[in-house]
């Protein structure tokens, strides 16, 4: 038997990746606490250890990981070499929309990301699916619905891309660099989750419904006749 794969925790990673950071970038640093530089520093430090932990525990690494990995970085150097505060607002819609890019291209060469993501050999009978779609002749409409979901994916990282830069632009207007560049950064960062990551969860879970009626629709299998046993 294959070993259990460790389970993410959703609570410690908000809590590692957003209210931390946020937290600290807000009330820490003012030149009575950390100040500018070593209060970015600190903050951007608990999302790239989180990061590293994570990997080491299970020793993987998603596309979403490196991208978020490069975004906190990229941050950092906005902040640290004083850029135009303008680099910052294209920074938080280039990486979604990188995503996106990556996403289409997926379906382009035929390895849709969605199909990857939902239907995943270790959680469900994926060979159970395939082999009912060859033999009712409809594995070219599964072809097509998976690749309709799939570009449905990829404007969830269009609508967080855009959300990203109108973010940025309303809440990031102070100089990199200032002591009001990192509490507006902290507020944004705080902000992010309930305007962007919580939509595109709710997208996800309906593409999750849309995926999981079109295999029921083709095949009749429900979801839960296709779970493996953990």
């Amino acid at each position: 038997m294959n070993p259990e794969k460790p389970k993410n925790n959703p609570l410690l990673e908000i809590i590692f990746n957003v209210a931390l950071p946020s937290w600290l970038l807000m009330k820490f640093s003012g030149p009575e606490s950390l100040g500018v530089v070593l209060g970015l520093i600190t903050a951007l430090a608990f999302p790239i250890g989180y990061a590293i932990y994570d990997f080491i525990r299970t020793r993987e690494a998603n596309l979403i990981s490196v991208f978020g990995f490069f975004s906190i970085l990229l941050t950092g150097g906005i902040a640290l070499f004083e850029l135009n505060v303008q680099w910052l607002a294209i920074k938080e819609a280039s990486i979604p929309a990188l995503i996106s890019v990556f996403v289409i291209a997926s379906g382009l060469y035929g390895k849709p990301l969605i199909a990857k993501i939902l239907l995943n050999e270790s959680i469900f009978k994926v060979d159970m699916v395939y082999n009912r779609l060859e033999e009712l002749g409809k594995t070219d409409e599964f072809i097509k619905s998976m690749s309709f979901a799939n570009k449905l994916l990829a404007l969830t990282f269009v609508f967080s891309s855009i959300m990203n830069y109108l973010l940025a632009k309303w809440l990031v207007t102070s100089p990199a660099g200032t002591v009001m560049f990192n509490e507006e950064l902290g507020h944004m960062t705080l902000m992010s989750y309930p305007v962007i990551a919580i939509p595109s969860m709710l997208m996800l879970v309906g593409l999750f419904v849309y995926v999981s009626k079109v295999i029921k629709g083709l095949t009749g299998y429900k979801f839960s006749e296709l779970m493996i046993e953990q």
